[in-house]
């Protein structure tokens, strides 16, 4: 299966329509915000096309097909049978976690997040008067790991964890030992786990392995997912929390209902239902080998040509975290750098904390071709770089 790149331009697509209020400038390639590309499997776009061809859009319900296709993806794709009452359908994972926090915190509790990190987490706890307990991962050789003792330490003084699994923007895939043994430091210390696993479809060299699954903490962990990033529809804005406890399901019902969203979005819908179905594994699976040749692509090339920029391994996403402490620049000219003379749009790792300085995120959910001539502009740029 082939991923070529469609044009966007004038669609209305933040990724591209937004780069002069966001960059300055429109002559750049934008490989920044967290969407593809591509177009999303065509068993997808039949089913919307089926459904539009209705001509009335009004007050949609989420019916059995909605439900039971999440029961089946969770069964198939990691083996964790969840009941139907578990899940409760919303517009957004940022919506479901802001949504959790009011609902399972009070203002001026702690909560615990592991930085750099997706900013909407920051955002979450400072906008609710929430206290932000931080932390910092540790970049080990090009490979991110958890401070122990500070995660410990954190907790000690937090209510909720927010965890991010996979990890954005580090992409790192938790090892199932890692994920038991952060549980199990929040259930000693009683904290309720939220856990945004929307890019857990995306990954590479190992299963992986819902925090829910953890049976110790199940009745305390609350799980948010959506098909948006795995199959390239996150304007349908369509997602899910798994919520096994009946209590803490109440409390999040109850906060979501004040919200005033009880309709899903007819579109929405459909799409979930026609992409967690066999024909959207074969075409995820398919993408899965686009991506991974789109990392050893950027791996190579810069490896040769700019070795200076240093690719985290990527074990999870279509992002790459890209280490350019050793151009010696500070982020605004590292921004520069990008913009000005590589003509690259990318997210500056500041945009994820002061942990993300000195880095820069790199979406190649894109096809080989602009990906590759994205990358001899980079390294045109890097090579111009005087230390």
């Amino acid at each position: 299966m082939e991923f070529v790149a469609v044009e966007r331009r004038g669609s209305g697509a933040i990724k591209w329509d937004d780069m002069v209020s966001r960059f300055g400038r429109d002559d750049v390639t934008p490989l920044w915000v967290a969407d593809m590309d591509m177009a999303a499997p065509l068993v997808i776009q039949e089913a919307l096309a089926h459904r539009s061809a209705h001509p009335v859009y009004g007050y949609t319900r989420y019916d059995e097909a909605f439900f039971n296709a999440i029961i089946w993806w969770y069964q198939e794709r990691f083996g964790w049978e969840i009941a139907r009452e578990w899940i409760v359908p919303d517009h957004g994972v940022v919506l479901s976690i802001n949504t959790a926090i009011v609902a399972l915190t009070r203002p001026g509790e702690g909560i615990l997040i592991q930085t750099p990190i997706y900013p909407p987490f920051t955002e979450a706890v400072e906008r609710n008067r929430r206290t932000l307990l931080e932390n910092r991962l540790i970049d080990r050789g090009g490979r991110y790991e958890i401070d122990w003792e500070d995660f410990e330490a954190k907790a000690a003084n937090a209510s909720l964890f927010l965890l991010c699994s996979p990890h954005n923007p580090t992409t790192r895939a938790w090892d199932r030992d890692e994920l038991e043994r952060m549980a199990g430091i929040c259930h000693q210390h009683n904290v309720t786990i939220v856990a945004d696993e929307i890019h857990s479809d995306i990954v590479y060299d190992r299963p992986h392995f819902p925090i829910g699954m953890v049976e110790a903490i199940r009745d305390s962990a609350l799980t948010l997912h959506a098909p948006s990033k795995t199959f390239n529809i996150a304007g349908l804005n369509t997602s899910f929390a798994i919520i096994p406890d009946a209590q803490m399901r109440k409390a999040y019902r109850r906060v979501y209902d004040r919200i005033g969203l009880p309709h899903g979005n007819p579109f929405g819908i459909e799409a979930l239902k026609a992409a967690y179905t066999p024909e959207g594994i074969s075409w995820l699976e398919a993408l899965k080998v686009h991506l991974r040749s789109n990392i050893a692509l950027v791996q190579r090339m810069l490896l040769e040509e700019a070795p200076r920029i240093v690719p985290i391994s990527t074990e999870a996403t279509f992002l790459i975290w890209l280490d350019c402490r050793k151009l010696e620049r500070e982020d605004i000219q590292l921004q520069q750098l990008c913009v000005e003379d590589a003509r690259l749009a990318l997210n500056p790792g500041t945009h994820f904390g002061p942990a993300g300085s000195g880095y820069m995120r790199l979406n190649i959910g894109t096809s080989a071709t602009v990906l590759r001539r994205a990358l001899e502009q980079m390294v045109h740029a890097a090579q111009k770089v005087q230390t």
